[in-house]
């Protein structure tokens, strides 16, 4: 039983995918971190740029 239970690799393969899981998770999580600080910068730099042209 115990030679059975060390051959069975199912479990290392669902290891496997969860960990594929979260690199993947964290990447995005990531990208989207970055992209939303770009995002948020551009829009502070274009209303300071219409406060200043309009005042």
């Amino acid at each position: 039983m115990l030679k059975k239970f060390l051959s069975d690799e199912n479990g290392a393969t669902a290891i496997e995918y969860a960990l594929i899981a979260l690199l993947i998770s964290i990447g995005i999580i990531s990208g989207a971190t970055a992209l939303g600080g770009a995002i948020s910068d551009s829009y502070t730099s274009t209303a300071k740029e219409l406060d200043a042209a309009g005042g």
